[in-house]
């Protein structure tokens, strides 16, 4: 991996500790959830960067990383190469054994001039990122840092546009809207610093809810001899107890990896609907078996089919709901949006990897 650097310790020192930082951040459901989140080092003439489908917080475990001409890959933005979107013609084979494929978001992380870059979907970030308010929110949290809020746009090559014609020299911090947040230093150690200072100046305290004595016994007979099984993950259930939440969930797809992992929107249980009734209610409306659907008051349920991904992005719901206030009025994705996510072919790739 590191032959290229002609003894350069510190290359591989930095790049030793990104993969310990990458297993960090991977492993905590607040800033990454499933195959989400990148991140990268510059080193040289080479970008390397996290493969597309592979999970952070197996940084140590595998190898994840890919190395990508940067300059012949900026180059291409400019010219709008549309090789640019997948970025595979750029990257260097004889790096590359595992023959991985570079991470949707490579685009942004080569537009921006620092040597390190991590790219999180922070929960609290996101909490403030879906909200039509958040640019004037975000102005007073974030006065002491360079930053920057970039509208939604799909994530890729058009949000890696969108990023050059906003920032400047200075610009270090970026909260996409929709989306997540990302910084930007030389050092993987002054990356963290300034991802932990934005995670402290943005930080919200979600609410507390309280499951009901017999929720678990309830949803049990909701779902019994159907193809659903409850969220393996505790905190995902949560939002079926906070009816501000459930509000919030209800309106539509409020960021780009929900709509990839459990679908357009939140499919919420009416009263004395069990399982199979929601599935043949969707059915009829033209649509398929939900992946995941929240019985108010009793919990949430997946099926059984679903993926550690799809499991981690229900637990993304509720953490995401419970930070929002009630009557916030939020910049839901639009069907166009949907659409757009939904067939676009990095996606498909990514998650048919997580399927594996």
């Amino acid at each position: 991996m590191f032959k290229n650097y002609n003894g350069d310790r510190n290359a591989a020192q930095q790049f030793c500790h990104l993969r310990s930082l990458s297993t960090r951040l991977g492993a905590d459901p607040l800033q990454i959830q499933g195959a989400g989140g990148n991140t990268s080092i510059k080193l040289g003439d080479i970008m390397w960067i996290k493969a597309s489908g592979k999970w952070l917080m197996h940084a140590q475990d595998e190898e994840l990383f890919v190395p990508v001409k940067r300059q012949p890959l900026l180059d291409a933005i400019e010219a709008s190469d549309p090789r640019a979107e997948k970025s595979v013609d750029f990257v260097v084979d004889e790096l590359n054994a595992q023959n991985l494929r570079p991470s949707i978001e490579t685009t942004v992380h080569a537009v921006l001039e620092q040597r390190v870059v991590i790219h999180v979907h922070c929960v609290d970030t996101i909490a403030l990122a879906i909200r039509l308010d958040a640019p004037s929110l975000l102005n007073s949290q974030l006065a002491d840092f360079n930053w920057v809020f970039v509208p939604y746009i799909r994530p890729g090559l058009p949000l890696s546009r969108s990023i050059s014609s906003l920032i400047n020299a200075d610009t270090d911090v970026l909260v996409l809207g929709n989306h997540g947040v990302v910084v930007a230093a030389d050092s993987v150690d002054e990356c963290l610093a300034l991802l932990e200072r934005v995670r402290l100046a943005v930080s919200v305290e979600p609410r507390r809810v309280q499951a009901l004595p017999d929720s678990g016994a309830a949803l049990a007979s909701r779902i019994a001899h159907s193809d659903y099984i409850p969220a393996k993950s505790p905190e995902a259930h949560s939002i079926a107890f906070d009816n501000i939440g459930l509000v919030i969930a209800a309106g539509g797809s409020l960021y780009p990896d929900h709509v990839i992992f459990l679908g357009d929107g939140t499919v919420i249980a009416e009263q004395n609907e069990d399982a199979d009734k929601v599935v043949q209610r969707c059915q009829r409306g033209g649509k398929q078996a939900p992946v995941s659907i929240i019985f108010p008051g009793e919990g949430v349920v997946l099926l059984g089919s679903a993926t550690p991904g799809q499991q981690a992005l229900a637990r993304c719901l509720s953490d995401v709901c419970l930070r929002v206030p009630e009557k916030a009025a939020i910049n839901y994705l639009s069907d166009a949006q949907n659409h757009e996510l939904l067939n676009w072919e990095a996606e498909q790739y990514r998650q048919a990897l997580n399927k594996m």
